[in-house]
């Protein structure tokens, strides 16, 4: 963990939304299967708590924005997210990190992104502009990159991948997707591990249960280090999500929410 334990805490719920779901474009894949419902809505807001072992040690939110958005002549979904460090973790590590995406609500893919990262001090931006007709990406410092027609960005995925038939996939099946981060496109995988209860703060929830796999093809050093809860209903949101690290445990849990479309499978 070269960028420390809080990035790693904080960038739960980034991997949570962009790298541990299906992604990728609609009608390409015959493997994909897609549900036949919307599945969320504008105004849509999710909160969730970062804990340290039994330390609350930040929050993050993800918010689809009430507001349409114009951009290059279309009407498109505005969403943001928030990571921020609190508590003794605020004074000794400050995080802020923010993150944006306007995406086209019919294709589900995103045009413009945003990457504003203050971390310990350390900060950083990056914005892309998806030309979507030559399937290349703009970045903010003017570098041009080839990607795939469905590319997604850190924040688009997860809203994109939202729409997968979860059902429709077999424990151990491994789906991966693309997506590009920090200049690369990167394929990214998940394994399903079927269903399960899992029981928080805010109740019992049943969920889809998964595990990312790095690129070698292992899921961390120990095949249970990270896993991730996905709500068995027709929202499919983070519910919660658990690693063991080499210095203790870390956890991210929802623990608000308002503006879901559908019921949250909760007991």
């Amino acid at each position: 963990m070269k960028k420390g334990v809080l990035i790693l805490l904080m960038g739960l719920l980034t991997q949570a939304v962009s790298g541990l779901f299906v992604v990728k474009n609609f009608g390409e894949d015959p493997e994909l299967h897609l549900v036949d419902y919307q599945v969320f809505k504008r105004g849509e807001r999710m909160e969730y708590l970062v804990h340290y072992g039994w330390i609350d040690a930040g929050k993050a939110i993800v918010e689809v924005q009430n507001e349409d958005m114009e951009y290059q002549g279309r009407t498109m979904l505005h969403i943001k997210g928030w990571g921020r460090s609190k508590g003794a973790f605020d004074f000794f590590y400050k995080v802020r990190d923010y993150y944006e995406t306007v995406m086209d609500p019919d294709s589900m893919v995103p045009y413009h992104f945003v990457r504003d990262i203050n971390e310990g001090g350390f900060k950083f931006r990056k914005e892309y502009n998806f030309d979507r007709e030559n399937q290349r990406v703009v970045t903010h410092n003017g570098e041009i990159i080839k990607v795939p027609g469905g590319v997604q960005d850190l924040l688009s995925s997860y809203y994109f991948a939202r729409h997968i038939d979860l059902d429709s996939y077999q424990i151990g099946d491994v789906i991966s997707f693309k997506a590009i981060v920090d200049e690369k496109v990167e394929p990214l995988r998940i394994r399903y591990l079927g269903k399960e209860k899992v029981k928080i703060k805010t109740g019992t929830y049943r969920c889809h249960k998964f595990q990312p796999l790095v690129q070698e093809g292992r899921i961390f050093d120990d095949p249970e280090d990270l896993t991730v809860y996905i709500s068995d209903d027709k929202n499919k949101v983070p519910v919660l999500m658990k690693a063991d690290v080499l210095v203790g445990s870390i956890k991210m849990e929802l623990i608000s929410w308002e503006g879901l479309l559908h019921d949250l499978a909760r007991e």
